[in-house]
């Protein structure tokens, strides 16, 4: 395998890294050999069993609980809790080996129960939430407890097969009810499930549910890796809003954070053990400056155990189809790629890339699709890392997408630097096509970061403070004009060019017209800006619906026409930057636009026979049509285009 590498084929300009390519692979192999044996006697579905061994599980007529704390300046170990007043001297751990502690409790221990692990270190008491609890709660003094849990629902539905390229809706539970409040996964269940799947979207990709104890964080901060969100229900109620996704015919993600972890101590894995190194780096190789977080030792086998078990654990416990993984640039490099342009192939391979980071994602993304093939694996990653989502068997790193993230800021710096007439069509061109050779991208016009306070959604950079007083149909507004139609072209554009899977912000598809900005003090910890305002889409008064419209009936093209991923068959069939004009064909579509803001515009094409599929200036989508006229005859394809709209035509 390390003997010819397919990514040379691939890419030839890789070829002059042909020995940190295979440097890459041997470290991989290496890592994988010193967990599974020489002779890999151990599978990595086997090795990554963790949850089944660490935390609480009944066993015939007891509980078992063990924890890893290898510090060995600790002297006792205790299970406190509300079950016992907080009082461990009667269950007490003992040390089996390497680090390893146990309890055996006759009979049962009561459910419902709120409990942490006392280390006596130094004769101090140190008080942790137990390391595999798969829930905890927030306690009064605002510490967090783990509770003593054990899921009973039992999953109806098979796991959909994905059978058309991925759409994915991006989605937080907390803010996806329009009351002012934190919704619940039984309410998300209820209401967003019926939404997402009438809207077309074919996977969901769910944010903030590990557990993590600042709220607007946006759950990046997380403190307990394998336990549901307790902010949003139970984890019973996790199981069902996945089994019923399934059910529907969708797939779910999980927005999975291994990047870095909470600094809190108690909370999370912080001083876990008294020890700074337990599971994170030393020094400030172990501190994220910008961030405020710890960062994992990658190069530690019981640190890599402990990763891997965790996302087999939610794939096994909870169902979830794959993984979209946060961060995966602040993994790659030790500068964690701030300040770095990577304006070079050499700055991929120097001293500064972190190659126990790069084997444990190849380990990851390894063990995901052993357990699951269909899996869907998504690296957010900047620095477009060469191979990031080339099979491990080509050299690559595993991954099936990476997210086109350079995308979302084309738009917006388009939309705040320069003036329609100033569209470059063909640096738009460049930046939707562009792929590291053989890999698949996630496209996006934007995401939950665009959305966030300090920025604004697309729709807001297009219409500013009219979101709020020119959305009424029977008002006329040339500012919401415009906004309606370049955010229509914006978001087809991108769903038909920017990769082989497509993903939208909970809400964007209909232009939601608030920022989100999460409870805290600065804003009084109010709610105003975190919740989803849904009626606004259902209003027929209000032209919100118009853009809801526009997006099922763009999700539709995929259903109807599977041509998303059909990237080989791309064809550029008209490209002028003076008209602001740009067709291309993609299997079996033809799409047409004019992005000029001045007037209608004529396209010719030779021996091109087709059909309309839709057409954004159509009044249901809140255009201004019938103005786009198309006609073939003699053996030629005319269109006539009206000023910032699109066609879309099936082929023959």
């Amino acid at each position: 395998m390390v003997d010819k590498l397919k990514i040379l084929q691939r890419d030839p300009w890789l070829v002059p890294f042909e020995g940190d390519l295979k440097f890459r692979m041997l470290e991989y192999t290496r890592t994988k050999k010193r967990l599974l044996g020489e002779n890999f006697e151990l599978s990595l579905v086997d090795f990554a069993e963790g949850y089944k061994y660490f935390g609480f599980h009944q066993e015939a007529e007891s509980w078992v609980y063990r924890e890893w704390a290898p510090n060995s300046s600790i002297s006792a170990v205790y299970l406190v809790g509300d079950f016992n007043d907080w009082d461990g001297s009667h269950h007490e751990l003992h040390l089996i080996e390497r680090g390893v502690w146990e309890l055996r409790v006759a009979g049962q221990l009561p459910l419902g129960s709120r409990v942490k692990i006392q280390l006596i270190i130094n004769e101090q008491s140190h008080w942790r939430v137990p390391s595999y609890a798969n829930y905890v709660e927030q306690q009064p003094d605002i510490s967090y407890a783990g509770v003593l849990y054990q899921p009973t629902y039992q999953f109806k539905n098979p796991q959909p097969k994905l059978t058309e390229a991925p759409m994915i809706y991006e989605a937080h539970v907390g803010i996806s009810t329009e009351d002012y409040k934190i919704n619940s996964y039984y309410e998300f269940t209820r209401d967003v499930l019926p939404r997402i799947k009438a809207d077309g979207y074919n996977t969901i990709q769910l944010m903030a549910i590990q557990e993590h104890p600042l709220y607007s964080s946006f759950g990046y901060q997380v403190s307990n890796l394998y336990a549901a969100s307790s902010r949003f229900g139970k984890p019973d109620d996790l199981m069902a809003l996945i089994d019923t996704a399934h059910g529907m015919g969708i797939r779910v993600l999980l927005d999975v954070v291994h990047s870095h972890a909470v600094k809190n101590i108690g909370d999370g894995l912080n001083m876990f053990d008294g020890t700074a190194y337990q599971y994170f780096h030393e020094g400030e190789r172990g501190e994220h400056e910008a961030w405020n977080t710890k960062l994992f030792n990658y190069g530690k086998d019981e640190v890599i155990h402990f990763l891997l078990s965790n996302l087999k654990f939610w794939m096994d416990i909870y169902k979830f189809d794959g993984f979209r993984f946060d961060g995966v640039t602040s993994m790659l490099y030790h500068d964690h790629g701030l300040g770095s342009s990577f304006d070079s192939y050499g700055k991929y391979f120097s001293m500064n890339t972190d190659i126990e980071a790069v084997s444990y994602l190849m380990l990851a993304t390894e063990l995901i699709h052993d357990i699951k093939a269909d899996a869907t694996c998504i690296a957010e990653d900047m620095s477009a890392m060469p191979g990031m989502a080339l099979p491990i068997s080509e050299g690559g790193i595993g991954f099936d997408y990476r997210l086109s993230m350079g995308v979302p800021d084309y738009w917006i710096k388009q939309l705040k630097e320069k003036s329609d007439d100033q569209l470059d069509l063909m640096g738009l061109w460049w930046e939707l096509t562009t792929r590291r050779p053989g890999e698949k991208n996630i496209g996006y016009a934007e995401s939950h970061d665009q959305a966030l306070v300090g920025d604004k959604s697309i729709f807001m950079w297009l219409a500013n403070e009219m979101v709020y007083y020119g959305m009424r149909r029977d008002q006329e507004s040339l500012v919401v004009d415009r906004a309606i139609a370049l955010h229509k072209l914006i978001r087809l554009v991108t769903f038909s060019l920017a990769g082989e899977g497509y993903l939208n912000f909970i809400g964007n598809e209909f232009g939601h017209p608030e920022w989100l900005d999460f409870p805290r003090l600065g804003n009084g910890d109010s709610y105003q800006q975190a919740r989803r305002i849904w009626s606004l889409s259902e209003n027929e008064e209000l032209k919100y619906k118009w853009l809801g419209d526009f997006d099922k009936a763009m999700t539709g093209l995929e259903h109807s026409y599977k041509f998303i991923e059909k990237t080989e068959s791309l064809q550029q069939r008209w490209i002028k930057n003076e008209d602001h004009l740009l067709a291309f064909q993609k299997g079996d579509i033809l799409l047409a636009f004019n992005f000029d803001p001045s007037g209608s515009k004529h396209m010719e094409f030779d021996s091109l026979d087709v059909e309309l599929v839709f057409d954004t200036d159509d009044t249901k989508f809140g255009g201004f049509g019938p103005r786009n006229h198309y006609v073939y005859k003699d053996g030629k394809l005319n269109i006539e285009l009206a000023s910032r709209t699109a066609m879309v035509f099936k082929v023959g």
